[in-house]
């Protein structure tokens, strides 16, 4: 059994240290932002702080991943808390697709009806806010080892292209006085949250489901496993990510009637080709030297000409 330690106790400390600071920052600015959306009647700005506090929220999430992650395996838990993140994730994205049609409907509401806004105070406030979410998002890059901290990196570098949108907004209403500006730059806002945010969503769904890899091709690890020496034919396999940074593998795998001794070799082999070539740090390969009953699951490709009704005499192999 093959198995990827937990962050090292440095590496979760100083990631812990940057969602802190994240986590006060865009709390202030949310606040900031919004009072400042309903004192210029920017519809622009009030979609920056709801958005910001999904950021929030994404972050809290976040933070309660990195913490349960940290935490060993254990007799209840085998692989541990890595899917924490995962759902994490999941969670945040699902939640800024919402938001993101949110603004979309109210920004087409504004477009039909528009109302007068004070672009001054709007690119007052976005200018402080790309300052922010800018510095926030340089922190998380460095940390981003995840899909759970990649998707609140999302979050944030999102927010700082948008809030930039923002003061160009802002100045395009200074200078030409018209309002439907603000509708039109939510729009952008919403269509770049939800952009950002679905590619999040399929990745972290395709884990959850137990998909197979994105990167991974069964077709190819199958020929590369057949390819190997001793290899006879190999059938029953699945791959799927036991979190965003750990791939798991399981198969049957025929070879000659050897000894345990003779096998190991083999083994070893197909071990090093999953771990190299395809990441696949834990295995499972079950060794048979004659035909698998087509039950549960188990079901030999038609040309390895397996009798169906042979006994199955298995070696198991836990790597």
């Amino acid at each position: 059994m093959h198995w990827h330690p937990a962050p090292a106790q440095k590496d979760t400390k100083r990631t812990k240290l940057v969602l802190y600071f994240s986590l006060a920052a865009t709390l202030a600015y949310v606040v900031v932002t919004f009072v400042a959306g309903l004192r210029a009647h920017s519809l622009a700005l009030i979609s920056e702080a709801g958005h910001n506090i999904s950021d929030f929220l994404a972050l809290l999430i976040s933070f309660a991943a990195v913490y349960f992650q940290a935490r060993p395996a254990d007799e209840a838990r085998t692989f541990g808390y890595q899917r924490a993140g995962v759902l994490a994730a999941f969670i945040n994205a699902a939640t800024l697709v919402a938001i993101s049609l949110g603004i979309a409907v109210e920004a087409m509401h504004r477009l039909s009806a528009p109302v007068a806004v004070q672009p001054r105070i709007m690119m007052i406030v976005a200018a402080a806010g790309v300052a922010m979410n800018g510095i926030i998002a340089a922190l998380l890059w460095g940390v981003a080892r995840d899909v759970n901290l990649r998707s609140a990196f999302l979050h944030m570098a999102g927010d700082t292209l948008s809030t930039a949108a923002v003061i160009a907004g802002g100045f395009g209403i200074l200078l030409t006085g018209r309002n439907e500006i603000d509708p039109v730059l939510s729009l952008f806002i919403a269509a770049l949250i939800f952009w950002s945010s679905v590619g999040i969503v399929r990745e972290t769904l395709n884990i959850l489901l137990e998909g197979t890899p994105r990167d991974c091709s069964i077709p190819r690890i199958r020929s590369e496993m057949e390819a190997i020496d001793g290899v006879l034919n190999v059938h029953d396999l699945h791959v799927w990510s036991l979190g965003s940074q750990s791939r798991a593998l399981a198969c049957h795998v025929t070879i000659a009637d050897i000894p345990p001794s003779a096998s190991a070799c083999i083994l070893d082999q197909i071990n090093h080709l999953l771990r190299e070539q395809h990441r696949i740090g834990h295995t499972t390969i079950q060794f048979e030297n004659s035909g698998c009953e087509r039950l549960d699951g188990c079901a030999a490709p038609p040309e390895a000409g397996l009798a169906a009704d042979a006994d199955c005499h298995h070696l198991t192999h836990h790597h």
